[in-house]
């Protein structure tokens, strides 16, 4: 049975492919079977006239899965804006059934599965029609989550709040992992505390600029993840 976290934040920019990254290279540094997915990726590049889905390729490399970064993706848009307006921008349509479908795939390829989504957890996928939101994806895939969020100015009300939120809809988290993180910055230090006190989650592991490891124990580490 496939185990695994669905990985997501207080707001865009905050670190998640970074953090995704860090995530599947220490499950695999730990020799398990850990693999990556992103059902939705905006803000693809264009090299040589092909679009190339920048954070896959990311997570791949650092990783080291010798794979192709488009099979890791659902879909992939140009344009760098929310899901539900690249998708109507570039004329592609969100198929949540289609999203479900690979992510079952992928579960077929590997023990572990780190699942990243865009944006925070408010992020609109599809307002067409029927509305279909982050929260909804992370439904239909029977996903808790891991929150990444920065160790800087202002991370306690965005972090309270994202949790307040998932729990109000009957999401559970599994941790946080504070990025941008410097120790010998007393802010810093006081979010990480402050942020374990008010939202009642742990801080699993800190993450400084430029960081190649994550630095966290095999047990705290498979504890996040879920027979989904």
């Amino acid at each position: 049975m496939t185990k695994g976290i669905f990985v997501t934040a207080t707001g865009t920019d905050v670190g998640k492919t970074y953090i995704s990254a860090l995530l599947v290279k220490k499950m695999r540094d730990f020799g398990l079977n850990c693999g990556y997915y992103k059902p939705v990726l905006s803000g693809a590049e264009v090299i040589n006239g092909k679009l190339v889905p920048g954070d896959c390729e990311y997570v791949l490399k650092t990783a080291q899965i010798n794979a192709n970064p488009k099979d890791f993706a659902s879909y992939i848009f140009k344009t760098a804006v929310s899901p539900h307006l690249a998708s109507q921008i570039e004329g592609i349509k969100i198929k949540p059934e289609k999203i479900k479908q690979d992510f079952e795939e992928k579960k077929h390829v590997f023990e572990y599965l780190v699942t990243e989504g865009a944006g925070g957890i408010a992020c609109p996928i599809v307002l067409s029609g029927k509305k279909f939101m982050m929260e909804d994806l992370i439904k239909m895939l029977n996903q808790d989550v891991l929150i990444v969020t920065s160790a800087l100015l202002g991370t306690i009300n965005y972090t309270y709040l994202t949790c307040e939120y998932l729990k109000s809809i009957g999401i559970k988290i599994k941790g946080i992992i504070l990025n941008n993180y410097d120790e010998n910055n007393i802010m810093c230090r006081d979010n990480k505390v402050q942020v374990e006190n008010l939202t009642g989650v742990n801080v699993i592991a800190t993450v400084k600029k430029g960081d190649t490891d994550l630095e966290v124990d095999k047990e705290t580490l498979l504890s996040i993840f879920k027979e989904i």
